[in-house]
């Protein structure tokens, strides 16, 4: 079994500069991070934004760290709103053009893979204009990130237009199956929502993870919690991404323990750690319930 490549969200680490939590999350052994761009994170609205992204390459590399890009900012593109303007609002260019400031900036990083997700449906959309929206703004993404060589990792969120990997499924089909689509996924959505074991939905969609999260959770609560508060059995989920040939990042996604983000990394860091070592002698994917 291959080793994984554990790293951290900058989401869980909102009360540091970027710089800080970038050393403090290589200092504690993580080989990548998941970042955030946001208002204190590298804004992609900020000035001197060239500047920054150059001095964030010199750190990245400095440090020895892998990256995803990760797009979930909260209040970003709207102070009183949400995660809004979503590729399902009536002002979606909005969000379009953030994701494609995303995919330059993680072309210029060397990203593995920029995450992105639909959004909610607002109540005066119907379906069938969420859902064309929802196709020709992410093509359009794609189309970008295809040009750049960096995948879209698209990642079901429950609540969302497209909340599991029966709705991923959809989606990639209705945009024709482009290369630089795929999937992030989340480890604790799987449980949140998922009819079947985590470990069975890690291995149903391993040929299409461009980005792993991962947290704990309970079934039918979408609250991501620490190692150790849900309920996931995690040496089989590990084993699973392995066996699928996964080489991307997995990244510890606790966007709600900034207060308290280099001892929740560490700890977190020492769970996988040992999951890892207990996943070794396993054998196949069982289920974990």
């Amino acid at each position: 079994m291959n080793g994984l490549r554990f790293g951290y969200g900058t989401n869980g680490f909102t009360n540091h500069r970027l710089a800080d939590a970038l050393a403090v999350i290589a200092d504690l052994g993580y080989a990548g991070v998941a970042l955030t761009l946001d208002h204190a994170h590298l804004d992609p609205f900020g000035p001197a934004l060239a500047r920054k992204v150059t001095h964030t390459a010199d750190l990245l590399r400095d440090l020895g760290l892998g990256l995803v890009i990760e797009t979930g900012a909260r209040f970003l593109l709207d102070p009183w709103r949400k995660h809004a303007p979503t590729f399902l609002h009536d002002e979606r260019a909005r969000r379009i053009d953030f994701l494609r400031r995303a995919v330059t900036i993680g072309a210029d990083l060397g990203a593995e893979a920029v995450s992105c997700w639909a959004g909610v449906r607002p109540a005066d959309v119907d379906e069938s204009t969420a859902w064309a929206r929802l196709v020709d703004g992410v093509a359009e993404v794609v189309a970008l990130a295809a040009d750049r060589s960096v995948p879209i990792g698209f990642e079901p969120e429950p609540g969302m237009l497209v909340e599991d990997i029966a709705g991923w499924k959809r989606l990639r089909a209705e945009l024709g199956a482009p290369a630089a689509f795929g999937l992030t996924l989340d480890v604790g959505h799987c449980r949140c929502l998922e009819p079947v074991g985590v470990p069975e939905c890690v291995a149903d969609v391993a040929t299409h993870l461009v980005n792993v999260q991962i947290d704990d959770m309970r079934r039918g609560v979408h609250e991501h919690l620490e190692f150790g508060a849900g309920e996931i059995d995690f040496p089989p989920v590990l084993r699973a991404l392995a066996d699928g040939g996964y080489r991307g990042l997995v990244a510890v996604e606790l966007p709600r323990h900034s207060h308290a983000a280099p001892e929740v990394a560490r700890r977190s860091l020492a769970f996988l750690r040992t999951a890892e070592a207990h996943a070794v002698g396993l054998q196949g994917v069982p289920h974990d319930g």
